[in-house]
C-alpha cells in the first residue's frame, strides 16, 4: 500500500503544503471531496484529464493511512 504514496506530494509552494497528486495542484482533499459528493473515478478524471485512476486510489490510501495512525496515536 505505501508505494501508491509516491503520487502524493508535498510542496509548501502548492496549496500552502498540502498533500497533493503528484505535484499537480489538486489535493487529497479535493479528489476525497469529490467522492464523498458521489463522483465517479471516471467522472473525476472526465474533469481532471490530467488524473488517472491511481492516483483516486492513492488518495484513498493516503487518507486510510492517516486515519489508521490517528487512531492508533489516541488509543
Amino acid at each position: 500500500m505505501k508505494m501508491t504514496h509516491s503520487r502524493i506530494t508535498l510542496d509548501l509552494d502548492k496549496r500552502c503544503g498540502c498533500p497533493c497528486i503528484r505535484g499537480l495542484r489538486i489535493s487529497v482533499y479535493d479528489v476525497l471531496e469529490m467522492l464523498a459528493e458521489g463522483m465517479s473515478e471516471a467522472d473525476i478524471i472526465e474533469d481532471f484529464p490530467e488524473l488517472e485512476t491511481a492516483d483516486i486510489r492513492a488518495c484513498l490510501a493516503y487518507s486510510a493511512d492517516r486515519e489508521h495512525n490517528l487512531n492508533t496515536v489516541a488509543v
